[in-house]
């Protein structure tokens, strides 16, 4: 049986690289650029698996970045099932300008997917021979791809029993909730547009989690409030970890870095606390790395010690 199966409909093939200032109008001299995998549910898998869990990746992909995707993740070792579209998967690149330690991100729109093609996705995941006991939907979505696609996974895979972690944002988590999750990872920003309201205090943006979990669409809430730390919300109550002091090397990654701790934590049987501290370890541990170098397993272990739960 497969512990975890994450599923990214918008990959990418991601190049970080750096300048010296970044001007307009101006060629700018750029670095020796990194190329890696990328997009929300790769991330995952790629945190899971340097953490030494047992994971697959599931994506759609097409030409020669789609191919560029598919080796850069053979080089790394993690397991995955591509699915073959017509569209050219979709480069993003970052800047890291080296006079002011400011990162530029540039995120381009992937490619149209046609009816059929997200469709075999769909039948992919449902027609697996074995059930994943974690099932994490994560990311964007392309062009032609409905909102409800999020919402038709879950469906498709309830009679599993499998665990759904959600990491979407817009129209695509409003729909994904409505079928209920297992757990999901909301920004404030996601929350305050998934509810149409400001939330600008705690009191509100903790009250907004906990009905979320009231009204049955999410057993867990993980709030990210960025620097600001995180809330974990459960029927049983909730509590918050504080950001970790760490030096920010890049932002890219921390997020889909903080889901990857988490479910690889869960896959292991421990519990949601245990869990929560490890996300909050390995989001922090990727803000060490440059581009999406992602997580290393030695710093998520140090940084685990330093996280404390009020």
């Amino acid at each position: 049986m497969i512990d975890i199966l994450t599923v990214t409909m918008n990959p990418a093939v991601d190049i970080a690289t750096s300048t010296d200032k970044v001007l307009p109008t101006h060629k700018l001299r750029c670095g020796v650029p990194h190329r890696h995998p990328g997009g929300g549910g790769v991330n995952v898998a790629r945190v899971v698996h340097r953490l030494g869990g047992d994971c697959v990746a599931l994506y759609p992909a097409g030409g020669a970045t789609g191919d560029l995707l598919r080796q850069l993740l053979d080089a790394e070792g993690v397991a995955s099932l591509c699915i073959g579209i017509a569209g050219e998967t979709r480069e993003s690149f970052s800047v890291n300008e080296l006079t002011s330690a400011q990162e530029y991100r540039f995120v381009l729109p992937g490619p149209e997917l046609t009816s059929p093609e997200w469709q075999t996705c769909l039948d992919q995941v449902a027609g697996l021979a074995e059930a994943p006991r974690y099932l994490v939907a994560s990311g964007s979505l392309p062009p032609g791809v409905p909102d409800d696609f999020y919402a038709r996974l879950i469906r498709a895979t309830k009679p599993w029993g499998a665990r759904t972690v959600l990491d979407a944002s817009g129209p695509a988590l409003a729909a994904a909730l409505e079928e209920g999750v297992y757990l999901v990872k909301p920004s404030l920003r996601e929350l305050r547009d998934l509810v149409g309201q400001p939330l600008e205090t705690e009191l509100q943006w903790r009250g907004a989690a906990e009905r979320l979990v009231e009204h049955g669409k999410a057993q867990v809430v993980v709030l990210s409030l960025g620097e600001g730390g995180a809330w974990l919300v459960t029927a049983e109550g909730a509590c918050f970890a504080p950001s970790l002091p760490v030096k920010v090397v890049s932002t890219v990654g921390a997020g889909d870095s903080f889901v990857g701790g988490m479910v690889w934590t869960l896959a292991r049987g421990l519990g949601l606390k245990d869990a929560f501290r490890y996300g909050v370890a390995a989001g922090a541990a990727a803000l060490l790395s440059t581009g999406m170098g992602l997580v290393q397993a030695s710093d998520v272990a140090r940084l685990y010690g330093d996280v404390v739960l009020r």
